[in-house]
């Protein structure tokens, strides 16, 4: 009976202290001292810690000695817990040059300009674009569609999320969250569980944020055309011109699970549509486009797996290039055959209509 109830906290315990002590040590690995080895030193100290207080739990006896070890572990986890909570998001670092630049917004009745939108010309690779910076002016009034842009990275669940907006003159404008890397930083999912980089909203063409993707990454990129009406395609593009007002007024953190790509975009519609459930494809972004369907929001007379195999936008991207250069009708030729929120198709003679795409 003595042993059963040992065991009925020890296990427990052990269990909590293992995930604690895990926790702790990759917060200090990824966000400890910069010196390699001023990290290592201090996350093994940290090891030795939970080490002797896991040890303690499974030696018989010997409370006095496991009073300490354990006392010695929470007074080590509180201090964790105060230096985690003095790590703030910062403005100013030496950010990678297509992050470096924040959305500046200001609304006027129907017009909007936008500074700082991102139109690079990507060449080869990732590290091959020439930059531009521009400012653009956009009536609201003229709002016609929101699309849903999935590019795959890594696997069926994983995908980052973008959102377009379509307006009459045949212009598209991308609402993107991502992660504000420094020039050095190199992107890690777990790294971002632990304050390694800050949140950044990035508005930019197709021709840029779409066409890395499935020109130059090789990302599998997906287009779906939802159906929203236009009151609240305007008021979800309202929320974005908020969201990069806070970022202005202060940094926030991306986190992989709680404040990314797709997070963003649920709490931001759902204060359009209350009441949108939660669903667990909303955290393994690969599967949003289902969640969207399964809620009506895209063309249900048709099966699911037809709109993914029409959406897939890849072929007729890289089609589209002249001499590895974006096409002027990008934005268009993607869309061909792509059924709208209506069952309609864009055929391609529909498609060549919308070809003032321009900057």
């Amino acid at each position: 009976m003595d042993l059963l109830l040992a065991l009925a906290w020890r296990i427990p315990t052990a269990l909590l202290l293992i995930a604690l002590a895990t926790w702790g040590a990759l917060a200090l690995w990824y966000r400890g001292p910069d010196a390699a080895l001023a990290t290592t030193l201090v996350v093994g100290l940290w090891g030795v810690i939970a080490a002797a207080g896991l040890i303690s739990l499974c030696l018989p006896g010997h409370a006095s000695a496991r009073g300490v070890c354990l006392a010695l572990f929470a007074l080590g986890f509180i201090g964790l817990c105060v230096w985690w909570y003095t790590i703030m998001p910062q403005a100013q670092r030496n950010w990678a040059p297509d992050v470096e630049r924040l959305l500046d917004a200001s609304l006027d009745g129907d017009i909007v300009t936008l500074k700082n939108v991102r139109n690079f010309a990507w060449h080869s690779s990732r590290e091959d674009f020439t930059p531009r910076w521009e400012t653009r002016t956009y009536d609201l009034s003229q709002l016609q569609s929101v699309d849903m842009v999935v590019s795959y990275w890594m696997g069926p669940a994983i995908a980052h999320t973008l959102v377009s907006f379509g307006f009459a003159d045949g212009r598209y404008l991308v609402f993107s969250v991502e992660v504000r890397r420094t020039a050095d930083q190199k992107f890690s999912p777990i790294a971002d569980f632990f304050k390694q980089s800050e949140l950044v909203l990035i508005a930019a063409d197709e021709r840029d944020i779409v066409r890395t993707r499935s020109n130059v990454r090789g990302e599998d990129v997906y287009l779906y055309r939802v159906a929203m009406p236009k009151a609240e395609i305007r008021t979800l593009f309202e929320s974005y011109i908020d969201e990069a007002h806070a970022l202005q007024a202060e940094p926030a953190f991306y986190n992989t699970l709680t404040s990314n790509c797709t997070t963003v975009i649920y709490d931001m519609i759902k204060r359009i549509v209350p009441g949108l459930p939660w669903d667990y494809r909303l955290l393994a972004s690969g599967y949003l486009p289902q969640y969207v369907y399964d809620l009506g929001a895209l063309d249900t007379s048709r099966p699911f797996d037809e709109l993914q195999r029409r959406g897939f936008i890849d072929e007729r991207a890289i089609a589209s290039d002249v001499n590895g250069t974006a096409s002027d009708d990008y934005s268009s030729i993607i869309r061909t055959g792509i059924p709208a929120p209506d069952g309609q198709l864009i055929e391609p003679e529909a498609a060549g209509q919308s070809r003032n795409n321009t900057r």
